[in-house]
């Protein structure tokens, strides 16, 4: 009866130990977390339409800066199973720190262009931000190249943020792949002789001062306009959003280039805890409701072909994207700063 009884308390606490694993492994497959760079804001739909739809909890931490840093610190233990930032700079750069891994996914191949994600299958773009040209609406313009800016006919009519801003070094860098060093330069040259003012501010600014008449055209992102004309009727958002027409301006040489874009990205981290839950995510987020939803509330054109955009950035027309590999445009990075500083861009 003793053995029994012994037996009976051996056999309930295993049950009770397989249910409390059980438990602890149905908790871990429940959830993904997501260390980003991105406002929280930007995203959190998103987030939530796929736990609604999936079940699963995404506990976001907001980076804003030091991700690498972070990440690298808290080694094999770090519960980080996303990595998310804007840039293709700052994408490679997890990367290259070693803080990512591969994923095989025929989902995410399929959905994201070979030139919008890594080859080695460690990074992946979410969505896209093109450069694009703002023109005073009472110029006349249809279509333009990027290399147009250097013009002299433009001379005193350009805005543009800091030639220093990420997205101006990607756009620099760009120009790099394309037209090689020393043209980049001498069209560096010619665009900041053509500035109405200081290479400075935000890409708001851009419109802001074209409806001031300081500028005829300039260079800017265009999920900016998105905002600008959704914004409530009669702010000065929305006024600067009126003032403008949005041209996708394309590289004029022969290797097929069409509109610079930069984009919103993620990688699954090297010590994932959660890492299938992390695929999951990934692909969610490159689903046509997940895009569609970017594309709406973002105002950021989707990386997946076919997705319906909201109608201000419909308005813009198709876009071609440039061709050229996002590495093989970030590998011109340091070359594309030091030139900015080399002709005192910003000065």
């Amino acid at each position: 009866m003793r053995f029994t009884l012994r037996s009976r308390a051996l056999t309930q606490a295993l049950l009770l130990s397989a249910m409390g694993t059980m438990s602890m492994a149905a908790f871990a497959s429940g959830e993904v977390n997501l260390y980003t760079t991105r406002e929280p804001g930007l995203i959190t739909p998103l987030l939530e339409t796929f736990s609604k739809d999936t079940g699963v909890k995404v506990n976001t931490v907001f980076v804003k800066d030091g991700l690498i840093e972070r990440v690298k610190t808290e080694g094999d233990k770090s519960p980080a199973d996303i990595l998310m930032t804007v840039d293709i700079g700052n994408l490679l750069d997890l990367v290259e720190a070693g803080i990512t891994q591969p994923v095989e996914s025929a989902t995410l191949d399929s959905a994201i262009p070979a030139n919008l994600r890594g080859a080695d299958k460690q990074w992946y773009s979410l969505s896209l931000r093109d450069r694009v040209a703002y023109v005073a609406k009472d110029v006349d313009v249809k279509s333009i190249h990027y290399e147009d800016f250097a013009d002299p006919k433009w001379k005193g009519k350009v805005c543009i943020r800091s030639g220093q801003h990420p997205y101006n070094t990607a756009l620099v860098a760009a120009m790099i792949a394309h037209n090689g060093e020393q043209a980049t330069e001498q069209w560096l040259r010619g665009v900041k002789d053509n500035l109405g003012r200081k290479a400075a501010g935000g890409d708001r600014d851009v419109a802001r001062d074209i409806l001031g008449g300081i500028c005829d055209v300039g260079i800017a992102n265009a999920y900016y306009v998105g905002r600008m004309k959704n914004a409530e009727p009669g702010s000065d958002s929305y006024k600067w959003g009126e003032a403008i027409n949005v041209v996708r301006p394309t590289f004029a040489d022969t290797k097929g280039g069409g509109t610079h874009v930069n984009i919103s990205g993620a990688a699954v981290a090297k010590h994932a805890p959660n890492k299938d839950n992390a695929v999951k995510l990934l692909e969610y987020l490159v689903s046509e409701k997940a895009q569609s939803l970017y594309a709406k509330a973002n105002y950021e054109y989707p990386v997946r072909a076919g997705v319906e955009l909201d109608p201000v950035v419909a308005s813009f027309g198709p876009m071609t994207i440039d061709p050229l590999p996002l590495t093989e445009i970030a590998k011109h990075r340091k070359q594309a700063s030091e030139l900015v500083d080399k002709v005192g861009f910003d000065n």
